[in-house]
């Protein structure tokens, strides 16, 4: 079973227009894949943001993968089924235990049902307009240091760069500079959610390539699976200070797969 919003395999009425839902993975470990089911079979959901902002364009897909501390913003159109239609969010991903997904599921685990049975207050007026926010440009000759982190094992223990977390700071950014930070997850055994407190950054690689459509978005939470890794674009922007970044597997986290940053002045 699963628990949304505190409730265990809840229902939701909606009337027949286009809804926005705030997708949040709040799990331990688990990566869910979630997609919308109508009569047994699969509809498109629209994608029109990830962690941070709306994307440059809407985006049609069938199914929305995250994993701990993702976020995903999806409509839905609701007025495409009859009234009294039930429709169910489902997730098709399985865990054995804490490493990572093992595969898809034979028969998806329902997560919520919604039941198109709500009567219209008025006029239609929800859209989704095809063009949604100007993405900013990612200018590599703005970039002034490059850095490295593998997430891993150290000692037994889960490690950053072969370290354990110390409360000082192992990279020091200037305050109004931009850096590309390379995500490196060697172990073919385990996924991580890495979790960059405080800026959002852009996907400009993953695993050599370029990124998914589907994080060309803001974003501060980037998923590295098995002998995966990707490179981050960021700018430091606002304030000086200590952040944080870290592995969002909370087991991972609570044994020192973390390290401090500290944006300088």
């Amino acid at each position: 079973k699963r628990v949304v919003t505190g409730k265990i395999q809840p229902s939701f009425h909606v009337a027949p227009r286009k809804s926005r839902f705030r997708l949040l993975a709040a799990s331990t470990a688990r990566v869910f894949d979630l997609q919308l089911v109508w009569q047994g079979r699969v509809q498109n959901l629209t994608q029109i943001a990830a962690d941070g902002c709306l994307f440059q364009n809407p985006l049609a897909r069938p199914n929305v993968q995250i994993s701990p501390a993702e976020r995903a913003d999806i409509v839905v159109d609701f007025s495409r089924f009859p009234a009294g239609s039930e429709l169910y969010l489902v997730n098709r991903l399985y865990h054995l235990d804490g490493r990572k997904p093992y595969g898809y599921l034979t028969q998806p685990v329902q997560v919520l049902k919604f039941i198109v049975d709500k009567p219209l207050a008025g006029p239609d007026y929800s859209r989704v307009p095809s063009f949604l926010r100007e993405q900013p440009t990612i200018n590599p000759s703005e970039v002034e240091q490059t850095r490295t982190f593998v997430f891993g094992r150290s000692g037994g223990a889960w490690s950053v760069n072969d370290k354990l977390f110390e409360n000082k700071a192992v990279a020091k950014p200037k305050l109004g500079t931009a850096e590309m930070w390379n995500l490196v997850n060697d172990s073919g055994g385990w996924a991580h959610p890495v979790h960059i407190h405080f800026e959002q950054g852009r996907v400009v690689r993953r695993n050599g390539g370029a990124p998914l459509p589907w994080e060309r978005g803001r974003k501060d939470t980037y998923y590295l699976g098995p002998n995966e890794r990707v490179s981050v674009f960021l700018r430091f922007r606002d304030f000086p200070g200590r952040y944080i970044m870290h592995c969002h597997n909370t087991i991972h986290e609570d044994h020192s797969m973390m390290i401090r940053y500290d944006i300088e002045d």
